[in-house]
């Protein structure tokens, strides 16, 4: 019989094309937007957390930070004061060595000194360069890979050597498809060998400063030796109206903490430390990768809640659509229902002929759905460039909620239609 019903059911629906499609096109509607929104909630969110996961979960990264105020007050010989416009503001090399003498939770900690300048490679050049002094354990710390050539080493520090290592971008913007290793860069006032080059990165997540605001593939690396020599603390900054002078030893501390149980503890006994010594509190920041991504996969759960919520209800309103268009059929075949019974069909068999008739409208709805929940996301990706990420588990749940709706909302259709009387549906005009 449930063949035999199936092809029945097929065959009244094919009878109203135009209609059956518009029933279905709530279905269509509700399971492609489940699909479609949780694919790019979920790739936007992926990006976000994969960002913060490449910060590492055992590490605590402290920066400096340029504060508010713009001058500060310098003494002279004579004991009165003047407004100076050089700014000292941000970590110390003695907050280095107290940090690192002092926690017995940090394994291991690397300092980054970031200065500006120009890099020029003979007639290419990078206008205000960002050049970063730090020392060989960043490389795996920050999750960078060598793709030609080397990083920095122990004996470029201890020799101050005038080595360069360029990121991929910064190698392409000064070499172009050349080889840039054993050539010559100019860094400011002095020359530097380049060693290696490093592979393209997907995030920003080893720039000094927030995430995300910096392309640090445009970044080239120095021993933090050359760096403290060859360009000092001060630097020049030219705005419009004059000059003024900026004093910072370091941009960042990023330390490694021995096990991830330790890293909030390590992170207040870093800022309760820094704070005996910066008073103000302002010029410093420290960011915990592990919170922030603890933080994100929670808000990426309430994301995906409230996305998959407001989907949902698209499918509601298909279910109704399907409800609506089943009474109304049920209304227009009575007089078919009271031919079957009077042919000794039984009330079950009439529940079944519009319950499986609903159930193939839901079904195909589903089907047509998941091919355009799964094209959209693809289509944003390829079109738009944002990330998008397909589950199953989304495409599972959406099917299956559109065919339950199906059953739920074409209940009551069936059963109304079971329950006529056989005498009044065959007398009904």
């Amino acid at each position: 019989m449930l063949p035999a019903t199936v092809s029945l059911a097929v065959k009244n629906l094919t009878l109203h094309k135009l209609r059956s499609l518009l029933t279905m096109l709530g279905t269509i509607l509700g399971v492609s937007s489940v699909i479609s929104m949780l694919a790019i909630g979920e790739g936007s969110k992926q990006e976000a957390v994969e960002t913060i996961r490449q910060l590492g979960a055992t590490n605590v990264i402290i920066r400096s930070v340029k504060p508010e105020y713009e001058s500060q007050a310098s003494g002279t010989s004579n004991g009165t004061t003047q407004t100076s416009r050089v700014l000292e503001y941000g970590l110390r090399y003695r907050d280095y060595d107290r940090l690192t003498s002092t926690m017995w939770t940090v394994e291991r900690a690397i300092p980054i000194a970031l200065v500006r300048g120009n890099a020029q490679h003979g007639r290419h050049r990078i206008l205000n360069a960002r050049i970063l002094g730090t020392t060989p354990e960043y490389l795996g710390v920050k999750n960078l890979s060598v793709r030609r050539g080397r990083f920095l080493n122990e004996r470029d520090l201890k020799r101050t050597s005038n080595i360069a290592v360029l990121a991929a971008g910064a190698a392409h913007s000064l070499f172009s498809y050349r080889d840039p290793i054993g050539k010559i860069l100019l860094l400011g006032p002095g020359a530097y060998t380049i060693v290696g080059v490093l592979n393209t990165q997907d995030s920003g997540s080893a720039m000094p400063g927030a995430i995300g605001r910096h392309d640090f593939n445009e970044d080239i690396y120095i021993p933090i030796t050359a760096a403290q020599r060859r360009f000092g603390e001060l630097q020049m900054i030219v705005r419009a109206g004059g000059r003024e002078f900026e004093r910072t030893q370091l941009s960042e501390i990023t330390l490694t903490v021995r096990e991830e149980k330790y890293v909030s503890q390590t992170a207040a006994m870093a800022r309760k430390l820094l704070n005996q010594t910066h008073t103000k509190g302002d010029d410093f920041e420290i960011q915990v990768p592990l919170e922030l991504l603890s933080q994100a996969e929670k808000e990426k759960r309430i994301w995906n809640i409230v996305l998959g919520s407001i989907a949902g209800i698209s499918l509601l309103v298909g279910g109704v659509g399907i409800m609506n268009i089943m009474l109304a059929t049920v209304t227009e075949r009575t007089q078919e229902i009271g031919i079957r019974r009077a042919l000794g069909a039984k009330r079950r068999d009439i529940t079944l002929q519009f319950l499986v008739e609903t159930v193939v409208l839901s079904t195909l709805g589903g089907l047509l759905g998941i091919f355009l929940g799964v094209a959209i996301p693809i289509s944003v990706s390829l079109g738009a460039g944002i990330p998008t990420a397909l589950s199953l588990w989304a495409i599972i749940l959406a099917f299956g909620i559109s065919v339950s709706i199906g059953i739920i909302f074409g209940m009551y259709p069936a059963r109304r239609a079971a329950l006529l009387d056989p005498i009044q549906a065959l007398r009904h005009e």
